[in-house]
């Protein structure tokens, strides 16, 4: 049963008490920077980056336990209220007959709360959003005299303004207070530090920090608070703050604008004129929470608001002084949001549709947040990673490719000649930095990703020249996979690779491919699979950087280098050409057939350390011709070198029979998975990684794939905590092989349900043909997530379901992309087949409504279609066929029974930017 109901075709949706689950957070933001997460007590925290914090630094662990965050309080004669429900009285009523009553709506970048005590005499709707063009957050309260009696009392908004680095929360915390300035104006108070300390060193600060409020009518504030010691008061705190409490020594603090403040921890305390409403009667404030950049030599005291007369500035006041105009923003900034994505889905569950809207989104939000600055991401610098790159291009390519292209192009630049790639990523497209800290580590499963996004480009665009476009090359210290240091190499000639010459090198992307992959097939241990270095996917596969090898991302590459020949052909014959122009260096890669060298991990790794040692410091620069049909034979051998070995040498079985691929080798070179005798009896060990990438590179046949589902089921299928765990049990803490097995079993990588790999082994599934069982993989997270009395999250798929079935770290995962692109490609099977769109259901009977409907509605190659299958056969999947094709009421011929492709050159020849196709089933 879930714990909100959706409200609108957006996702947007409703619960009552959601005070009553702790770790409910939203994500608010805008497109000028400022990301702030919500709780729907309206804690949380906002920041610019992690040097810029507006309100503290909040992780899950401290989301709902500090207070220093945003507040709106009604003091009364007899007491003190918040509309936020933040204050002492409230949280001590909580779970009695006294509590408020609260309700929940929220939606894309919005939260609104409505609450009531239960004496009855006010009720207060409090609305957060973020305005798209300006670093500043907008709450917006209504509160309404909804007795029979007249009531007064007296609003105070309170927002702690933190205004420096995450680094200072312990590191010279009060230190750096003393370096808060603040000017209280007549609309609130801006704080503007003289320095900023952190990581940077010691600098003149840049960014000031406001809170500005408003009545509905504009009326300024009475008197003002910046110094939190003194609203707080002595003996007080953020939830009974001395400064509003009648009697209190505090009460005194309060001062009418224009006035400074020094080194102090600061806040706006905003006090705005007594109020009396009669039954019925509402009155509303709007308090502006942001930052802006300021001339670093601004001085300080009533100069400031000269400087923050910016276009930021005006347009934030101009939003807060008319409750019209803040209503008005808030609904132009809400069909923004709801407009942002073009994929929806009409299926026999209206819930299911809702949820999707949520998981279109979340690629957004990874956009604009990294991979960082949520309660539960409390790590990394809001940067995203070489993976993050590619995958969060996937749902691009489905919603909006334009733009994909250069994209793609410039990720390229993030390539070695080594075929390793940068790890540091700038804030610019195509910008990528060289690791000063000199820690070399290579995770062995990044260039297996960039093909898989190109693939999906060619397909949806049909841009098959893209393969000859051309891109430099990155280049540091690192060199030989990071085994050697290039000591020739100053880091005054930048990060751009050269030739021998000194200019700057370009190779196609066919040629970035080939080296990614082509430098992966031949660094293998001594088992013949690819090492596993510092780790793949998997991050927590950290401790096996010697002998460690990874099958689960060899199956990977094989699938890959068997594509790349499919898509080489496909390119020549499009482009009417037979050879392609790549550095001569790469020859002995592509072409070596040497059996002493491909069966013989010792021959391989000499073979590549020999071309890695010629690229070291540079390339000659010279382009050799190259066959392609050549290198499409080349590279399907060495595909079928790797699936053979893999056959051959890696499947394993427990005591019953059921058999599975083994996925990983430890650093003693002995093979992690299979049935294990300990200790303690018979120990099933067994990941699920290795099965996703068996399956859906072809490596796995199809009599395997039906054992991988029957072991997969067995031993790692859990219905009630979301489905497919990320492993079994171990029992046993491996050193030899990664932190994962040091956390506890059901959480994070050691046996959680990791979305990520649940949904790819979903994709692999239906890819393969499995439809129902690819459908359970995905439905278990979908029920799981929306089962809100287990998983106690909002509408969305998280990075994991934890043993209890608890969903964490929200919002930004790669699992919402590929889930997208598995309802799309696979369930409904619409998608691109270089350019052409291609049409093979594979729903089940449950997907579709009361009349045999579903629908999905999509952009394809510049225009939006609606693709509706009518099976009023109420026929389930395999047993429904294809019987008629129809674009704008136009029947198509040539399909088969499974599928129908229609020509890009039909899809471009179509006037208008709308249509609809019908697929009839039989």
């Amino acid at each position: 049963m879930s714990g909100y109901k959706f409200i609108d075709d957006h996702g947007s949706f409703s619960m009552k008490d959601p005070q009553h689950t702790s770790g409910l957070y939203l994500p608010v933001s805008g497109n000028a920077g400022l990301r702030s997460a919500v709780a729907p007590d309206f804690g949380g925290d906002a920041k610019l980056d992690q040097n810029h914090f507006l309100i503290a630094p909040k992780s899950i662990s401290n989301l709902h336990a500090d207070r220093d965050t945003r507040n709106f309080f009604c003091v009364f004669d007899d007491g003190i209220w918040s509309a936020c429900g933040a204050s002492a009285i409230q949280e001590a009523e909580r779970f009695t007959d006294k509590e408020d009553e609260v309700t929940l709506e929220a939606g894309r970048m919005w939260q609104s709360v409505t609450r009531k005590p239960m004496d009855g005499r006010i009720t207060a709707k409090v609305t957060i959003f973020s305005l798209l063009d300006v670093a500043s957050e907008v709450m917006s309260v209504s509160l309404s005299n909804e007795s029979g009696a007249e009531i007064s009392f007296t609003p105070v908004a309170a927002v702690p303004v933190y205004g420096r680095s995450a680094d200072n929360l312990r590191d010279h915390r009060h230190v750096t207070s003393l370096l808060h300035r603040a000017y209280a104006c007549e609309r609130g108070v801006v704080v503007k530090p003289t320095l900023s300390f952190d990581e940077r060193g010691h600098q003149i600060n840049d960014t000031a920090y406001f809170v500005f409020g408003s009545d509905a009518q504009g009326n300024c504030p009475e008197t003002i608070i910046a110094d939190a010691d003194l609203f707080v008061g002595e003996g007080g705190t953020f939830t009974r703050p001395g400064s509003i409490i009648k009697g209190h020594s505090g009460e005194g603090s309060w001062q009418k604008a224009p006035f400074e403040t020094d080194g102090k921890e600061m806040i706006g305390a905003l006090k705005f004129k007594q109020v009396t409403l009669k039954p019925g009667e509402s009155v509303s404030y709007q308090i502006a929470i942001g930052a802006t950049l300021i001339g670093k030599e601004t001085p300080f005291g009533a100069r400031y608001m000269k400087e923050l007369e910016s276009e930021d500035v005006k347009k934030a006041l101009g939003v807060i002084t008319s409750a019209d105009k803040t209503l008005a923003e808030l609904e132009s900034i809400n069909n923004y949001w709801n407009n942002l994505t073009n994929i929806h889905v009409k299926t026999g569950d209206k819930s299911f549709d809702s949820f999707m809207e949520w998981i279109a989104f979340q690629p957004q939000l990874r956009r604009i947040y990294g991979c960082s600055f949520l309660p539960h991401h409390d790590y990394g610098r809001g940067g995203r990673g070489w993976r993050d790159l590619w995958q969060d291009c996937l749902a691009l390519l489905l919603t909006d490719p334009d733009g994909v292209r250069k994209m793609i192009l410039d990720n390229f630049k993030g390539v070695r000649l080594d075929g390793t790639n940068a790890t540091i990523i700038g804030d610019k497209p195509g910008e990528f930095k060289a690791d000063r800290n000199g820690i070399p580590r290579v995770w062995m499963d990044h260039g297996f990703w960039p093909f898989l996004t190109l693939k999906l480009y060619m397909d949806q665009t049909g841009d098959l020249e893209i393969l000859s476009e051309t891109a430099t090359y990155f280049k540091d210290a690192l060199a030989c996979r990071a085994e050697k240091r290039d000591d020739r190499y100053d880091e005054k000639d930048g990060v751009v690779q050269k030739d021998e010459a000194g200019a700057e090198y370009q190779g196609s992307v066919l040629e970035h491919l080939l080296i990614e992959n082509l430098t992966a097939f031949y660094d293998v241990g001594d088992n013949g699979e690819i090492r596993l270095r510092g780790a793949d996917w998997n991050d927590a596969l950290d401790m096996a950087t010697h002998k460690g090898e990874s099958v689960a991302f060899t199956c990977g590459y094989a699938g890959s280098l068997k594509d790349i020949a499919e898509y080489l052909r496909k390119y020549a014959k499009k482009a009417g050409v037979s050879t392609c122009a790549m550095a001569g260096e790469i020859r002995k890669l592509i072409f070596t057939d040497d059996s002493k060298v491909l069966g013989n991990p010792e021959g391989r790794r000499g073979l590549l350390m020999e071309y890695m040692d010629s690229v070291s410091h540079s390339l000659s620069g010279k382009k050799e011709e190259y066959n392609i049909e050549e290198i499409a034979e080349a590279l399907e051998n060495k595909s079928q070198i790797l699936m053979d070995r893999i056959r051959e040498k890696e499947w394993v079985t427990d005591s019953e029979g059921n058999g599975w691929f083994n996925g990983y080798y430890d650093d003693n070179g002995d093979r992690v998975e299979g049935e294990f005798d300990t200790p303690d009896g018979k120990n099933v060990r067994m990941m699920l990684t290795g099965q996703v990438f068996s399956v859906m590179s072809g490596t796995a046949t199809t009599e395997n794939v039906k054992e991988i589902i029957k072991s997969t089921d067995k031993h790692l299928y859990v219905k009630e905590i979301g489905g497919y765990r990320l492993n079994t049990d171990f029992k046993a803490l491996r050193t030899d092989l990664g932190r994962m097995f040091g956390f506890s079993y059901g959480d994070k990588e050691n046996g959680a349900v990791f979305s990520h790999m649940a949904v790819m082994f979903g994709n692999a599934l239906f890819k393969r043909g499995f439809a129902k069982e690819g459908y359970k993989a995905l439905s278990s997270l979908y029920d799981l997530a929306m089962n809100f009395e287990v998983s106690r999250i909002y509408p969305g798929v998280p990075e994991y379901f934890n043993g209890d079935g608890r969903g964490l770290y929200n919002y930004l995962t790669g699992a919402a992309s590929w889930y997208l692109m598995t309802v799309v490609t696979e369930n409904f099977g619409v998608r691109g087949n270089a350019g052409d769109l291609c049409i093979e259901p594979k729903l089940l009977l449950q997907q579709f409504d009361e009349k045999g409907e579903a629908t999905i509605l999509l952009p394809f190659r510049g225009k939006n279609f609606e693709v509706v299958y009518k099976n009023g056969a109420k026929k389930n999947f395999g047993a429904y066929e294809i019987d008629g094709v129809s674009i704008d009421g136009e029947a198509l011929t040539g399909f088969d029974k499974n599928a129908a492709v229609i020509a890009a050159e039909k899809i471009d020849g179509l006037s208008g930017a709308e249509h609809r196709i019908e697929v009839t089933l039989k």
